[in-house]
């Protein structure tokens, strides 16, 4: 098990991560909205990278697991900007990113901040431009009007918040509407039973990317974790092929 360590930055605030040292391309995993790295699909990819001496790297938004900060700043430019600022560290060459559900848009604007670090994507139940696709007129108007929403969460005790910050921080960074110019190798999984995600997002973010080599997996009775143990074993197969 790799230790919890903490990546500062400018402002003061502490990103905590954990890197098993390898061969790279270091695996980044970028968690989903209101996750973290201590979750199964995180563990598995580290646990895996350490089996096979491959460089990897966890981490935890700011506001979110063990980092500091407060979740209701949280927006994707701040993690954005956190995440590259780790890999820049953390990361001596190339890296591929590996997104689940938000993580999965993250991964999109990461690549189009640092193009040339990026070997490669995979996507898990990935949501680019969720706040235009996944919230009702009536949400968004009250997030236009600066009002947080709650919606009851499937996941867990505690409600699913989306704070008006990031709701219009999300419409700034939307991207399925042009072309995405991303022209590495890119996977992305989709179980077409996801509640949360229509498994066409997947195919509308196969055709809006640059690159040629985009692969679409779609898993009939998969939901939106995708974390069963043939759901991991299919996410590590796909990243042991990008070798």
């Amino acid at each position: 098990m790799t230790k919890v360590r903490f990546h500062p930055l400018p402002d003061g605030r502490r990103i905590a991560f954990r890197h098993c040292e390898g061969a790279g391309p270091t695996l980044v995993f970028l968690p989903g909205y209101m996750s973290d790295m201590a979750g199964s699909k995180a563990c598995a990819v580290i646990d895996w990278a350490v089996r096979q001496g491959r460089d990897c790297l966890l981490l935890d938004y700011s506001g979110c697991g063990e980092s500091d900060g407060d979740f209701a700043e949280g927006t994707l430019s701040r993690w954005r900007d956190e995440v590259c600022s780790l890999i820049a560290a953390h990361c001596p060459g190339q890296v591929v990113l590996i997104g689940s559900s938000m993580g999965g848009w993250l991964m999109l604007l990461v690549a189009l901040q640092i193009p040339d670090r990026i070997a490669a994507l995979v996507g898990i139940a990935a949501a680019p431009d969720f706040t235009a696709w996944g919230f009702s007129d009536e949400q968004q108007a009250e997030l236009l009007s600066g009002e947080t929403v709650f919606e009851e969460n499937a996941y867990g005790p505690q409600p699913t918040l989306t704070f008006a910050g990031f709701w219009v921080d999300g419409q700034s960074n939307l991207l399925l509407g042009t072309e995405i110019a991303i022209g590495c190798p890119v996977r992305l999984l989709q179980g077409q039973q996801d509640p949360d995600v229509p498994w066409e997002v997947a195919l509308r973010l196969a055709k809006a990317l640059r690159s040629g080599d985009v692969q679409v997996t779609l898993i009939k009775d998969g939901d939106h974790r995708l974390s069963r143990d043939c759901d991991i074993a299919l996410l590590l197969r796909t990243l042991a092929a990008l070798d």
